[in-house]
């Protein structure tokens, strides 16, 4: 979920962006500057609040998935990310499950997307079926949404099972 200091930044970077526009001189003729301030303001607050639904959205699911797998004993030892990438328009990431239990296992990933300030921005769960022992598989993480800017890949939770 998005923490309230990461919509409280995105809120006043667009709050700041829309009083240089006002300072710029560009607002409607019939809008004081106060005016259009406090409309900025509204509408930074009301983006913020539809990107924190949609992570608190991704979250909830990714829970949902991972409280599906019973049995499950910690794994993130096993996982491996590579670098995230565009494609399209969602970001990627690869990975990989190595297997370091007694027999074949499979795995639920879950890919949290974070901003270079730590703040998540999406998030998602990859299963791996079917490892052999001693060996991997990988798949890849794709973001539910149009990501921008600095975003890195940690992973949240993963579970073998």
């Amino acid at each position: 979920m998005m923490s309230g200091r990461g919509i409280r930044g995105a809120a006043a970077g667009l709050l700041m962006a829309a009083v240089l526009l006002v300072a710029a001189g560009c607002s409607d003729s019939d809008t004081s500057p106060s005016d259009a301030v406090s409309k900025a303001a509204s509408a930074a607050s009301s983006a913020a609040s539809r990107g924190g639904d949609v992570v608190a959205s991704a979250t909830a699911k990714a829970k949902e998935e991972l409280d599906r797998v019973k049995g499950g004993v910690n794994a993130k030892g096993d996982i491996a990310l590579g670098g995230v990438t565009k494609d399209g328009d969602r970001l990627t990431v690869p990975v990989t499950a190595t297997n370091s239990s007694g027999s074949q296992a499979s795995y639920a990933v879950q890919v949290n997307f974070r901003d270079s300030g730590g703040n998540l921005l999406d998030t998602v769960v990859v299963t791996l079926d079917d490892v052999d022992k001693g060996k991997s598989k990988k798949a890849t993480a794709r973001s539910n949404r149009n990501l921008t800017g600095d975003v890195r890949a940690d992973v949240g939770r993963a579970l073998r099972h």
